[in-house]
């Protein structure tokens, strides 16, 4: 039995150290999670609140952190976001800028960035925002967000 334990020592030592999981490559997560923006960006330039929503985790942990407070919750934060952009012309054009993508663990990262809204008949709006990403079953998704 002793010898048996120190033969599977060295073997569980080896697996340990040299299994890598694929999601452990930063630049990977940093395509993955720019990919999500893009895809986000896209959708709100379109008019499409409920699209530019699949960036975020469809969960009631989800938070959104706004000039009106703590909203909890992906269905709250969709309805807030219908209530304050109501049409195209509400939403204007969405451009993110000065994103700094920052991987955090295999499955976590959070990106500081500048967000502005092009709204000709509106004015325009603008700020900065802090987003933290949690890859679950797969996928880069906002589970935080923080936008001033």
């Amino acid at each position: 039995m002793k010898y048996r334990m120190l033969f599977a020592l060295p073997l569980l030592s080896v697996a340990c150290t040299t299994s890598k999981p694929l999601s452990s490559d930063p630049a990977a997560a940093r395509k993955a999670i720019t990919q999500v923006l893009a895809t986000q960006t896209a959708a709100w330039n379109r008019g499409d609140v409920a699209g530019f929503m699949q960036g975020y985790w469809k969960n009631d942990s989800l938070v959104f952190i706004g000039k009106s407070g703590l909203t909890y919750g992906w269905q709250q934060t969709l309805d807030n976001y219908r209530c304050s952009y109501p049409d195209a012309a509400a939403m204007g054009q969405l451009d993110f800028s000065n994103l700094k993508i920052q991987p955090l663990s295999p499955d976590a990262a959070h990106v500081i960035g500048r967000w502005h809204l092009a709204r000709p008949s509106a004015g325009d709006l603008q700020g900065h925002f802090l987003l933290v990403f949690r890859r679950l079953n797969g996928q880069w998704v906002v589970v935080a967000d923080h936008s001033s």
